[in-house]
């Protein structure tokens, strides 16, 4: 179901949407006319309690299918957009990247709350228990390609149309040509420092997710926009003075609501919306392979809570 913007500022934007025709050599067309899923907003309350989701955040699956409700086996591509990255302030593009490549196996103990999702079950199912196809907890990294696209300046103000094609640019990159591989890959655009993707960071959002169409079928992507030019603690609640904490509890929010409800809106959703968005208040230091990062707290049906550990 679409988000429903818990803020002025995300009501604004979600309002101000509009799907804008792109023309470049690999055609793709951004979900038309719709507020965008997963939005995190800037403006989360950094004491707010997660004891009211309770009764309200429980998820079911809102379709029955069995493709494009979860991302069974998640597989991810970061694609770093424009020549602007030749400048990283913030030392985002190797900090994501380590991220990625520790999410996985034992150590990563917030992963598996996303394995009691599933795709393949009546519509309305609030458990899988052993049913239908669940999602995976990964056991090598899922990070399967990075990608700086430099050999040109991205659009200093990013419409969603045209972060949708550098979704489908990056598809051919990757060699992801058919619908096959495309069930479980998920395209993220970061944008460089300086630019406005969708209007961030004056539209009131930290990131969201969505699907488009392409040439190599339906995409899953996310528009993860430069997080540390809101300053430092914006979009997180640790309050820690790091510059990257944002970013990575923004893409944390943005994987798990792409892993779970993976062509918006027919996999995972409840009243307060996606995996992530009852949870903006809940962010914890989690310790991976590749050292310690903030990911965001997940909404568990198991727990009937916010949690970090699966």
């Amino acid at each position: 179901m679409p988000i429903r913007p818990r803020t002025p500022l995300a009501l604004l934007a979600a309002a101000a949407l509009a799907t804008v025709g792109f023309v470049g050599a690999t055609p793709a067309t951004a979900t038309a006319g719709a507020t965008h899923f997963g939005v995190k907003s800037q403006h989360q309350g950094v004491h707010a309690s997660s004891t009211a989701a309770r009764s309200t955040s429980t998820l079911s699956v809102r379709s029955s299918a069995t493709q494009g409700v979860v991302s069974p086996t998640p597989k991810v591509y970061l694609v770093f957009w424009g020549s602007q990255w030749s400048s990283d302030p913030a030392g985002v593009a190797p900090d994501l990247q380590a991220m990625f490549k520790g999410l996985y196996g034992a150590q990563d103990t917030w992963g598996p709350i996303l394995n009691q999702y599933c795709e393949g079950v009546a519509k309305g199912t609030v458990s899988c228990g052993t049913k239908g196809t669940h999602v995976q907890h990964p056991t090598s990294t899922p990070l399967m390609g990075t990608w700086f696209d430099n050999s040109a300046a991205a659009p200093t103000n990013a419409t969603a149309a045209q972060i949708g094609a550098e979704a489908a640019k990056a598809a051919q990159h990757f060699g992801n040509t058919t619908q096959a591989p495309n069930l479980n890959a998920q395209y993220v655009v970061v944008s460089a420092t300086g630019t406005h993707p969708d209007g961030f960071p004056s539209s009131g959002f930290c990131a969201w997710h969505d699907k488009t169409s392409s040439s190599y079928g339906t995409l899953a992507y996310t528009n993860l926009p430069y997080v540390p030019d809101t300053g430092i603690d914006g979009c997180t609640t640790l309050q820690d003075g790091r510059a990257l904490s944002g970013i990575e509890s923004t893409e944390t929010h943005e994987y798990a609501e792409t892993v779970t409800d993976f062509w918006p809106s027919i996999g995972w959703n409840g009243g307060n919306g996606e995996i992530g968005d009852a949870c903006e208040n809940m962010d914890a230091f989690v310790p991976l392979s590749t050292g310690s990062f903030d990911l965001q707290g997940l909404w568990s049906n198991a727990a009937n809570a916010c949690v970090t550990k699966g």
